[in-house]
């Protein structure tokens, strides 16, 4: 049995690819294993966790759950786009001074999700943190640390948009 395979084009971290894939392939798979980004998690494979979150076309997004074809002509952001070759970004420097991080698989969901979100509110309480995280799962680190580090990146992110 044949497979047909259609010509996909996304711009991923602000790189545009084409490539030919199988209508039924992941965005998480096509991440992986096309572009060798291997930033982007897959847990639970059933978009529960939060571990593949990236954002598409600037919101966030289950790469496990979305189909790479559907997308195409997309704008994909990784983990790894998020700072590229450059100092890390605010909200990374917040989750690593703030120690929110423990075996680090849920991080990369985690910083994409804090991204899309201080992007909406930029001052956020400490109960709209918890609610604006409550698609992202942790088993190491009990989340204290992970709000800490979303106020201090709104902090961050804040005091940077002064600056500039």
């Amino acid at each position: 049995m044949s497979t047909n395979k259609i010509s996909v084009r996304l711009t991923v971290n602000g790189k545009e690819y084409v490539r030919e894939v199988e209508p039924r392939y992941l965005l998480a798979d096509f991440l992986r294993h096309e572009l060798h980004l291997t930033g982007t998690h897959i847990g639970c494979e059933h978009g529960v966790c939060g571990a593949c979150t990236v954002l598409i076309n600037g919101k966030t997004g289950r790469s496990c759950l979305q189909f790479a074809a559907a997308l195409d002509g997309a704008e994909i952001t990784t983990v790894e786009g998020i700072a590229g070759d450059g100092p890390l970004h605010p909200v990374q420097e917040a989750f690593h001074q703030a120690h929110a991080l423990q075996c680090g698989y849920c991080t990369p969901g985690f910083l994409m999700t804090t991204i899309e979100f201080l992007g909406h509110n930029p001052d956020p309480d400490r109960d709209e943190i918890r609610q604006a995280l409550t698609n992202n799962m942790c088993r190491c680190t009990g989340y204290l640390n992970i709000i800490d580090a979303v106020e201090d990146a709104a902090k961050r992110l804040r005091e940077g948009a002064r600056e500039a």
